[in-house]
């Protein structure tokens, strides 16, 4: 059952075509689907035609559970994704006018007892992996939770099993992208902070959710969030990405719009959240991305990096390319 609809139709109602065509940007989160069923297939040319004549010089591709090993021991089966990633990778050196995948973040379970064997056989398979995500997102309601991968409670972080990977992944100098709803944004907090050596970016602005029981409490919400955020923000070995703001959890619904939203529509419900994670974060730790095409269910690429460049004028030049590229850069090792 598809979690995430993309209405080609609706969104080519969009009219309006990329701002500030010569910003360099560096679009740190996206993905591609060839297997899924919750998700719209989705690849390298899809993308391609999606950023259009916005200035995107490299990206990153996060896991999503694809081109995983049909064979062989099960816990090797998820480096089949970075295998995978690789060669689409290889395939877009090919043009190198396009943008070009520069980093990469797999998945490990980081409970397992032979994460370090895992983790090496990822660093082996691409030159481009960076690290891991393994998603903790939980939450009571079944109208919020998207069932993941063995999480069965709110702080898979404070896991004895799960700490023990983590610090084999600290130790082989490696990266960690961490998404999750926004009630659990403490337990991240206490992990960074006894981590801290650790580079953790936090994904999809914290995801501050506004479905099932979130629903019509929009400012209590957005106070929890934003005091978490804010003590999430003193650990300096945390980044954010600023994003995923269209995804069906944050109940925003603009799929339900007779026509995709403008970027100025976008900007109006978002304001106040992207500013304070910029504000508390600082540039330097705060990363514009696409999320796409799971944040393709509501809008387009051309508008959201609008919607992005609208958000970013009111910071000075240096720390727009601080957001647009240099935070990315600097966090997933992009020269």
């Amino acid at each position: 059952m598809a979690i995430v609809e993309v209405r080609e139709q609706w969104l080519a109602q969009s009219t309006e075509s990329a701002n500030d065509k010569a910003r360099s940007i560096i679009d740190p989160h996206h993905h591609f689907f060839q297997d899924a069923t919750e998700f719209p297939h989705y690849n390298l040319e899809q993308l391609w035609a999606d950023i259009g004549e916005h200035g995107v010089r490299g990206t990153v591709y996060l896991q999503c559970w694809e081109g995983y090993r049909r064979d062989g021991p099960e816990d090797m089966k998820c480096v089949g994704e970075t295998e995978w990633v690789e060669s689409i990778a290889a395939r877009a050196r090919q043009q190198p006018g396009r943008p070009q995948i520069r980093a990469m973040m797999g998945e490990a379970e980081l409970r397992n007892p032979r994460a370090r064997a895992v983790l090496e056989a990822h660093c082996a398979a691409s030159p481009l992996f960076r690290g891991i995500r393994q998603i903790a997102a939980w939450d009571e309601s079944s109208d919020v939770l998207f069932v993941m991968h063995g999480v069965t409670h709110p702080n898979l972080y404070a896991e004895p099993e799960f700490r023990a990977g983590f610090k084999v992944l600290s130790e082989m100098g490696l990266r960690f992208d961490a998404w999750h709803y926004h009630p659990q944004t403490p337990h991240l907090t206490a992990l960074a902070r006894d981590f801290p050596d650790t580079l953790i970016v936090l994904d999809h602005l914290g995801t501050p959710c506004g479905i099932g029981q979130y629903e019509g409490h929009e400012d209590a919400v957005y106070a929890r969030w934003a005091k978490d955020l804010t003590e999430l923000a003193s650990c300096p070995n945390v980044y954010i990405k600023l994003g995923g703001m269209t995804m069906p959890w944050n109940g925003f619904h603009f799929d339900r719009l007779p026509a995709p939203p403008t970027s100025d529509q976008l900007v109006e419900k978002w304001a106040r959240y992207f500013h304070h994670a910029i504000d508390v974060f600082g540039p330097a730790r705060a990363m514009f991305e696409s999320n796409f095409p799971v944040d393709k269910c509501g809008t387009t690429y051309a508008v959201l990096w609008n919607a992005f460049k609208k958000l970013a004028a009111r910071y000075t030049e240096a720390e727009q390319d601080l957001m647009f590229r240099g935070a990315a850069a600097k966090f997933y090792g992009i020269e």
